[in-house]
């Protein structure tokens, strides 16, 4: 019976030994994978980042001036035209007839003018001749009135004539004024957006009238856009604006800010700027929505990082979390972040240029765990210059 509690006590002193041996060897975890890169610094550009909409600066609906049947039309949509080109024209068949009877009463007026010089002349050859006579004793003081008389109104009839002339020559203007109305011409060049007419159609004129036409000049585009009210002081004339549209991926566009709105929306507090765009060769269209920043000034030697190196970012708090590489480990840094250029964030403070930091694989670091570097990536430096 002794010897079965003997036993015993040994049997339990040796499992009690072999547990208290393995926890003093607990097993090492093993160095964590990571891609680092060298904090370095490079130029950036401030930025405030905008969206809008792309209109053509220059465009007009075209509308008759006189209402009538539409007699010709001379374009179809999408084709380019000329500033003046014609477009069509309305069938105006009794001004032209008043046209031409203001032409024969021009030319009436013209010929009873001829007549009235005539007259004059012949009053004033008369007038002289009596002047001779009465010098001569020949004639009365009456005849010399009567020629004096005369004379004088065959110069207001010529006066008349002339009038009348000028009478009938604005009549013939205006009718011919009236006659022109009838042809619908562009008033500016560019491409026809919309034909709203076919022959045959009854036309109103233009205060009741819809446009017939849209005449569309897209070689230089306005890009309206709006700036949130904490950005607003930082907009100015002369600014470039960079900025995509989702139907031509992978291309950057350029703008200048022409126009800055003196008030904010009462809506959203938001300030509207108008940037004016280049469109040669016409690759960009009106009512594409676009998508940008405004450039309002470039400053050197800033601390970038991508966004991927940091945790726990905040950027409204301007705060974040780093993993730097130091001795093989890994060390957590609290950072202070600054302004923000695409995938590229800017550090204020927490690291110096020349510390290394973990860009992926850093997430499941804790401060001090061994890290082995698969893969340095690019300099960040030379990526932000090529931005």
């Amino acid at each position: 019976m002794n010897n079965g509690k003997l036993g015993f006590v040994l049997l339990a002193t040796i499992l009690l030994a072999s547990c208290s041996k393995g926890e003093k060897q607990p097993v090492a975890k093993p160095p964590v994978a990571v891609e680092t890169a060298i904090a370095t610094t490079a130029p950036l550009k401030d930025v405030v980042a905008v969206t809008g909409t792309l209109d053509p600066k220059f465009w007009a609906d075209v509308k008759t001036q006189i209402p009538g049947l539409v007699k010709q039309v001379y374009v179809t949509e999408w084709v380019r035209v000329a500033k003046g080109a014609p477009l069509a024209r309305i069938d105006l068949a009794e001004t032209e007839a008043i046209v031409k009877r203001a032409e024969a009463a021009v030319e009436s007026a013209k010929a009873a003018q001829a007549q009235a010089e005539v007259a004059l002349r012949r009053a004033e050859r008369e007038q002289a001749r009596v002047i001779k006579l009465k010098e001569s004793g020949l004639a009365t003081q009456q005849s010399l009135d009567d020629s004096r008389t005369e004379s004088e109104a065959a110069k207001a009839r010529v006066d008349a004539a002339r009038a009348q002339i000028r009478v009938a020559e604005e009549d013939l203007r205006q009718a011919k004024a009236r006659l022109a109305k009838g042809l619908v011409s562009s008033p500016i060049a560019g491409v026809v957006a919309l034909r709203d007419v076919n022959v045959g159609d009854l036309a109103s004129d233009a205060a009741a009238g819809k446009p017939i036409f849209r005449i569309v000049d897209n070689r230089l585009l306005n890009l309206t856009v709006t700036v949130a009210s904490a950005d607003s002081a930082k907009v100015k004339v002369g600014q470039q604006l960079l900025f995509s549209v989702d139907s031509l991926p992978g291309k950057t566009f350029t703008g200048r800010v022409m126009y800055v709105n003196p008030e904010l929306s009462p809506v959203d507090r938001s300030l509207k700027v108008i940037a004016e765009v280049n469109n040669t060769p016409e690759v960009l269209k009106g009512g594409l929505f676009a998508k940008g920043e405004i450039i309002i000034g470039e400053r050197q030697n800033v601390l970038l990082v991508p966004r991927s190196a940091i945790t726990e970012l905040d950027l409204t708090a301007h705060r974040g979390v780093m993993q730097l590489i130091a001795s093989g480990a890994a060390a957590k840094k609290e950072i202070t972040t600054g302004a923000v250029s695409g995938d590229l964030i800017e550090v204020v403070a927490g690291i110096k240029p020349g510390d290394e930091y973990v860009v992926r694989g850093g997430f499941n670091l804790r401060d001090g765990d061994r890290v082995t570097v698969a893969r340095a990536v690019q300099s960040i430096a030379t990526s932000a210059k090529r931005r």
